[in-house]
């Protein structure tokens, strides 16, 4: 499978957890051996401003982060162009499904995935979308952006019982009729993580419902990452997701 990364993600660019030293390492180095890199590349001013008020983008670059959270947001977007003809990963950081148009908090700055479906739409690569949150915290940031457009399902994953969660995601799937689907793939509710409910093998299980799904519906997939603090399992439980997505 094609990952879009890039070497700046590594970089310490704030005291988040989300931009701890080693944990971006922690998934290349489980993963590196299974896939193909491909180059982030920044979004444009016009990729921005279409889902981020030119206020929130100067205090982006205000606080210094305008580079890297413009990185991600650029990966975002090739991860869902690549995923309209292949399954795909976004490798990227910061993580984005806390920033609101106007607003952000949740060691998010850009709305990574608002901002990469916005513009299949204004490619007309794409008419309709789903977005699947697996991430243990509300993705607030991407219903505020993206939860009032009719072209778009915006659905989060918020059981606390492991086997009806699953539930949910088969239930999500079947009433699923868009032209991608975009996975905000937080692996921070793993039973080693924050979130302590979900096992690495049902990341890959989720990954290959949704293969299955967009295959069905003659439909694109990928997915960004998002959250996901336990460096220990986190490069694992990425892996699982891709392997699950890279099935046929």
């Amino acid at each position: 499978m094609k990952v879009i990364f890039h070497e700046d993600f590594y970089q310490v660019y704030t005291g988040d957890p989300a931009a701890a030293a080693g944990r971006m390492e922690s998934i290349v180095k489980a993963v590196e051996a299974h896939v193909t890199w491909v180059q982030a590349k920044p979004a444009t001013r016009q990729d921005l401003a279409a889902v981020h008020t030119e206020a929130h983008i100067q205090a982006v670059i205000d606080q210094g982060l305008f580079d890297i959270a413009a990185l991600a947001a650029g990966g975002a977007i090739q991860a869902a162009q690549i995923g309209m003809s292949e399954p795909c990963f976004g490798l990227i950081c910061p993580p984005g499904h806390h920033a609101s148009a106007a607003s952000c908090w949740g060691f998010c700055f850009f709305n990574n995935m608002a901002v990469a479906l916005t513009a299949l739409r204004r490619q007309q690569l794409i008419e309709t979308a789903c977005v699947l949150d697996i991430d243990l915290h509300f993705g607030d940031g991407t219903v505020n952006i993206l939860g009032k457009r009719p072209w778009v399902d915006v659905i989060n994953f918020e059981d606390h019982n492991r086997n009806r969660y699953l539930e949910d995601v088969v239930e999500a799937l079947d009433a699923c009729q868009a032209d991608i689907i975009g996975i905000s793939a937080g692996f921070d509710n793993h039973v080693d993580d924050w979130g302590g409910l979900l096992r690495t093998s049902d990341y890959e299980e989720i990954g290959r419902m949704v293969r299955s799904t967009a295959k069905q519906r003659n439909s694109g997939c990928f997915a960004i990452l998002e959250g996901g603090y336990n460096h220990d399992v986190l490069g694992q439980n990425a892996l699982a997701l891709i392997k699950g997505m890279e099935s046929q």
